[in-house]
């Protein structure tokens, strides 16, 4: 047996208020809706990781989700602009990553990040 993928599941009553972090922000598409469930994501295939920690590094809060981006920069910029509330960063760590925190629509902390 293999494990073929992982998807994080947030529950919400408010499903619509993803479309403009995930999809606006982000840039993902919608991959699923049966209206009770709506999936975001991109044709990419990525490793399987799950993660388990203590805290989220330099002190943080552990995050509820990472998500890798190819331009952490503009990725902050568009957060800020969109409104959303920015929580740490945007800061280049001593593991080799520049990130930030941000809450999404549903309260979940964010480590947005690039590889340096």
């Amino acid at each position: 047996m293999k494990v073929k993928r992982i998807v994080a599941n947030i529950h919400t009553d408010h499903i619509e208020a993803a479309k403009k972090f995930y999809e606006g922000v982000l840039g993902l598409k919608v991959l699923m809706d049966h209206g009770w469930i709506r999936t975001y994501g991109n044709e990419t295939m990525m490793g399987i990781q799950i993660s388990f920690a203590n805290e989220g590094g330099s002190g943080t809060l552990t995050p509820d989700l990472s998500i890798e981006v190819d331009d952490v920069a503009t990725a902050f910029t568009r957060m800020k602009e969109a409104g959303f509330k920015i929580e740490y960063g945007s800061i280049n760590e001593p593991w080799g990553v520049r990130r930030f925190y941000v809450r999404d629509p549903f309260g979940k902390l964010i480590n947005t990040l690039s590889h340096l």
